[in-house]
């Protein structure tokens, strides 16, 4: 909570009461004793929220000099939340305040649970407010890019990522992508693309989770009619699609061990032939590759080639979860409910305080992907005009979709007591068999909520012989 609060009051205790309350509630905290004072502190920025005494001078209760000083903050077009304060409270008071622009009214003395909450509830309307109005900006920059790639990234962490992508951008390096499930790494390598020289080129996608061993070298390479039995005719690869353009090679930590050699040389000459020709292609193909797994902890077991990770890692570009980028989670949301509101034919749906509440606390462990997830459900469940937390579904989820490693031993009744080892395989066979549950045999959020690729998910279901 880094949220910065400014107590406006002329008795010395009051400003210190309330300073050691809100710094021990983690608030940072200025003081003014004074209107001037007041205004000063506020010209220098950084307040996020005004509790404003209304009386200044002794003998005064009538709580003008409170009431000019919100009047000329609001003519100077000051937004931040303003909590009038008072000992003399009347109602003619207190409806003049929020007249001119006061947010809430409290009498001292006052009960600190009752401040409290009205400074949290102040903080977080302001901030659903600021996100709204962000929303709004970013909806009109976007009709403006003609790329069609829609990245929002307000948060510091996201910034860095775009800042990096833009500088390595143009170049022709390869550029390795990491980071787990759902976070957006497609989205990126898409961007990479539009800002390169290439962005005229082709951009090719392909899943290596999603090729068939055996067909590997047709698919990454081509073929020429009746190199195999199903080869009826002749039929372009992948890095020949791509060329003059980029490639996107996505979970590219599930390349088999023996086509890993194959797709170095590719890299490393740009040459390759078709399956059953013999001729030698040559192709110009900037490589973007993208993991959730740990290339280097795979390398070191001996998973995947050393000199492979290298050449795909030339610059390497984390994508942060959800979770490490905040700023980002209402204006991804009110996105996707845009989206789904179209879609779906629905008007006037908005995010009720509540859900933005939820949203913020929530860990989310499919990411941005599970976001979407969630709001589609929203809109298909709310039932007024103001999304709440219910119709979200996050509370049952927030403590269960943690993934493997937090599951306990309550996953399954077979499972032996808590207190007793069991088996890693057992184990992990349960939260499968859960995770499926759950989630109505959904492969694809199954293994988002596991931490796992689709591919990786599908070879587990075979090993355990679970049916869908």
């Amino acid at each position: 909570m880094n949220e910065t609060v400014l107590v406006a009051d002329d008795q010395p205790d009051v400003r210190q009461a309330m300073k050691l309350l809100l710094r021990s509630e983690g608030y940072q905290v200025e003081l003014a004793k004074d209107p001037d004072e007041v205004l000063a502190v506020m010209s220098q920025g950084g307040i996020d929220l005004l509790m404003l005494d209304l009386n200044y001078t002794r003998d005064t209760t009538s709580g003008r000099e409170g009431l000019a000083v919100l009047q000329k903050l609001r003519e100077k077009g000051e937004e931040l939340p303003v909590v009038a304060m008072t000992a003399w409270g009347t109602v003619d008071v207190a409806m003049e305040a929020v007249r001119l622009g006061a947010d809430d009214f409290l009498e001292k003395p006052w009960e600190n649970l009752r401040l409290l909450s009205i400074i949290r509830t102040q903080l977080e309307r302001s901030a659903a407010v600021r996100s709204e109005q962000r929303y709004q900006e970013l909806a009109r920059i976007r009709q403006d890019d003609k790329s069609g790639i829609e990245i929002i990234a307000e948060a510091e962490s996201m910034q860095r990522v775009l800042a990096m992508a833009g500088q390595v951008a143009p170049a022709v390096a390869s550029v390795l992508l990491t980071g787990e499930n759902g976070t957006g790494k497609s989205m990126i390598a898409q961007q990479l693309h539009h800002w390169s020289d290439r962005a005229d080129g082709p951009l090719v996608v392909l899943n290596m989770g999603s090729i068939p061993e055996q067909l590997f070298e047709s698919e990454m390479f081509g073929h020429v009619k009746g190199a195999f039995t199903d080869a009826r005719e002749a039929r372009p690869g992948r890095f020949e699609l791509a060329d003059k353009g980029t490639l996107f090679l996505d979970e590219i930590g599930n390349l088999p061990a023996a086509q890993q050699a194959k797709l170095l040389r590719v890299l490393e000459t740009g040459k390759f032939e078709r399956v059953g020709a013999s001729r030698t292609q040559e192709v110009d193909v900037r490589v973007v590759a993208a993991t959730n797994a740990n290339l280097l902890a795979m390398v070191e077991d001996g998973r995947f080639r050393r000199d492979l990770y290298f050449r795909l890692n030339t610059v390497e570009i984390r994508v942060p979860a959800l979770r490490e980028r905040k700023d980002d989670i209402l204006l991804l949301a009110r996105n996707f409910l845009a989206r789904e509101c179209a879609r779906y034919k629905k008007t006037n749906l908005r995010l009720g305080p509540d859900a933005c509440r939820t949203m913020l606390s929530y860990h989310w462990p499919g990411n941005v992907r599970e976001l979407a997830h969630v709001m589609e459900r929203a809109v298909l469940l709310c039932m007024g005009e103001e999304i709440k937390p219910q119709d979200l579904g996050l509370q049952v989820q927030a403590e269960q979709s943690t993934g493997l490693a937090s599951q306990s031993a309550e996953a399954s009744p077979h499972l032996e007591a808590p207190g007793d080892i069991i088996p890693l395989a057992q184990l992990e066979e349960s939260m499968i068999k859960r995770a499926l549950q759950r989630y109505e045999a959904n492969v694809q959020l199954a293994a988002d909520a596991l931490g796992l690729s689709r591919s990786a998910l599908y070879r587990r279901l075979e090993k355990y012989g679970i049916e869908l």
